[in-house]
């Protein structure tokens, strides 16, 4: 079952933590995004492996959009 992991808000992706392949647990740190002058980590919210990143860094983003895909 995958899992999409989507943007909380519009922002600039700034940094990417993890690779494609990677296996990650619940509440690791997967991608932090810059917006209003903050820096937002985005948590995996179950355990998976990367599957697809579908933004790269410094891309601006809107909100829900989905930046990367764990199975």
């Amino acid at each position: 079952m995958s899992q999409e992991v989507t943007a909380p808000m519009a922002g600039k992706v700034w940094k990417i933590q993890v690779k494609a392949g990677a296996e990650v647990q619940a509440e690791d740190e997967l991608i932090i995004l810059e917006a209003m002058k903050m820096e937002i980590p985005i948590y995996a919210e179950a355990a998976g492996k990367v599957s697809e990143i579908k933004v790269a860094e410094e891309a601006d983003v809107e909100a829900n959009q989905v930046l990367m895909v764990l199975d």
